[in-house]
């Protein structure tokens, strides 16, 4: 069984997801988490702002888990239509609600530098994996860093429009592309 912070971090990142972390109470956060109100600011003291990076460092996590561990199964190409399908899923259970959570820490607001940042550390951290995988596959150093910068920001560009159109028609665009690019860069 999961502890009450586990719980919550869980909550409010599927809230996040779902709303944005600027557009998210933390009554919202404690009744999706089912935990007591009294028990926020007891693991998270310093409320919404702490709780916003610690979820969103939770979300990078456990993505860069992901990518890491698809960029180690073998096949760059398997990983980025992998990460896709993973998003696709995610959309299509959740009727185009559910977005990226580390984005939704990248949007947060002034109110939350911690998660803007958390944010983008997790966003760095996948970019250099999947430049590192290219990279052992034989892709140029630059043009490793580039195809990774490219595939985050058409990925995550691709959710947006994704639940703005209800479709996954962008994503599908996007695993096109990607796939096309990626294996000019691998010589396929």
């Amino acid at each position: 069984m999961s502890s009450g912070r586990d719980r919550m971090l869980d909550g409010a990142i599927a809230v996040f997801r779902e709303r944005g972390v600027a557009g998210t109470s933390l009554t919202e956060i404690v009744e999706r988490s089912g935990t007591p109100r009294g028990s926020l600011y007891h693991y998270f003291p310093e409320g919404k702002t702490q709780l916003a990076t610690e979820a969103t460092e939770r979300a990078g996590r456990f993505m860069g888990a992901t990518i890491s561990s698809l960029a180690a199964a073998g096949d760059p190409l398997d990983a980025i239509g992998t990460i896709i399908e993973f998003f696709r899923g995610q959309l299509e259970s959740g009727d185009f609600e559910s977005g990226c959570p580390v984005a939704a820490g990248a949007l947060g607001g002034a109110e939350s530098e911690g998660a803007r940042r958390a944010a983008g550390e997790a966003f760095t951290s996948w970019e250099s994996t999947i430049a590192a995988a290219l990279w052992q596959h034989g892709v140029a150093a630059d043009r490793a860093e580039t195809m990774a910068t490219l595939a985050i920001a058409a990925i995550e560009g691709a959710l947006v429009l994704a639940r703005a159109q209800r479709s996954t028609r962008p994503l599908d665009r996007v695993a096109t592309e990607l796939t096309a690019q990626a294996r000019l860069l691998l010589g396929r």
